[in-house]
């Protein structure tokens, strides 16, 4: 019985090595990694202590025995992950530009990794949380629906939804105006949204943070946790509003640190945390995340974070 369940696109990532290549040049590549952003934060979520059960796809390939060895070894259960016999696991290619910002090329359309297992009304029997995010629900047409379906069978058992927005222009066709009405039937059951700045913008329209997280509580959130990269994280409830400025790290990859963030505060919620100390678990979670290349590899063990937190308390 798992306090989580995940489900979404798994796939392996192949990064540039050196900032400012971009992917259509010849330049050498590191990987592979795991990587999902759903795989991330049911990685992270279980190094946290928690357990997690986790619904994708691979192929019968090297990338997807990878990607299984690795979660199983951080105690994601995988029962969920299953191997699609004739198609590949997915693939991102990432490169990094000189501004910070990334290039990503996916292929996911015809792989595993749009497809997902059957979510059985019984998977949700003891859980507490049914994490997504909007890159699933942008990743192929079944996959949206098997969400959509996920989300209403969780509803009706009593689990909550978090949701992170997590929009990638490189899946989505149709722009912010699909965005928003691909998200919408999640956001309609979500107790728990996790949008980064642009993303809060492009759902609600709204320039100022705390009037977008406002928007989204009246949909029907409980908590809005809204991701500031360097400037830190913006927590939003019916009765308060929180700022928590990031930690000082040396940043390496970006590449999955709003998953680790994401992982944190659903465990924050699940340990029934005053929001200061879930909001100190989550943006630590969110800091070391960048601080190792590859998008799995930034999540920590629980023990190693509250070192972490120990050191430095979160700043205000």
């Amino acid at each position: 019985m798992s306090d989580i369940v995940v489900a979404g696109e798994v796939l392996a990532e192949i990064m540039r090595k050196r900032v400012g290549a971009p992917l259509d040049v010849t330049d050498d590549f590191a990987g592979p990694f795991a990587s999902g952003a759903p795989a991330i934060f049911a990685d992270q979520a279980a190094r946290l202590g928690h357990a997690v059960s986790l619904f994708g796809s691979v192929g019968p390939d090297g990338f997807g025995r990878f990607i299984r060895a690795r979660l199983e070894a951080d105690g994601v259960d995988t029962s969920g992950l299953q191997t699609v016999p004739g198609l590949a696991t997915g693939v991102a290619f990432v490169s990094y530009r000189d501004d910070g910002s990334r290039e990503f090329l996916f292929h996911l359309g015809n792989a595993a990794s749009g497809v997902l297992p059957d979510l059985a009304p019984d998977v949700f029997a003891g859980a507490s949380w049914l994490h997504l995010c909007g890159s699933s629900l942008a990743g192929s047409e079944g996959m949206r629906h098997a969400l959509y379906h996920a989300a209403s069978v969780a509803a009706r058992k009593g689990c909550k939804i978090s949701y992170d927005p997590n929009l990638r222009p490189e899946l989505l066709q149709g722009g912010l105006k699909k965005f928003r009405r691909l998200s919408e039937p999640i956001l309609r059951r979500a107790s728990l949204v996790l949008p980064g700045r642009d993303e809060l913008q492009a759902l609600t329209g709204r320039d100022s943070v705390e009037e977008g997280a406002r928007d989204l509580l009246e949909i029907g959130a409980k908590l809005v946790a809204v991701k500031l990269g360097a400037e830190g994280a913006l927590f939003v409830t019916a009765e308060e509003v929180y700022a928590c400025r990031a930690f000082p790290v040396r940043a390496v990859d970006p590449t999955g640190a709003g998953d680790c963030f994401d992982a944190g505060v659903v465990a924050g919620l699940l340990e029934d945390l005053p929001l200061p100390e879930l909001a100190a678990l989550a943006n630590a979670c969110g800091a070391l995340g960048a601080t190792v290349m590859g998008p799995m590899e930034g999540a920590f063990f629980r023990n190693e974070v509250d070192v972490f937190l120990r050191k430095q308390p979160c700043p205000r």
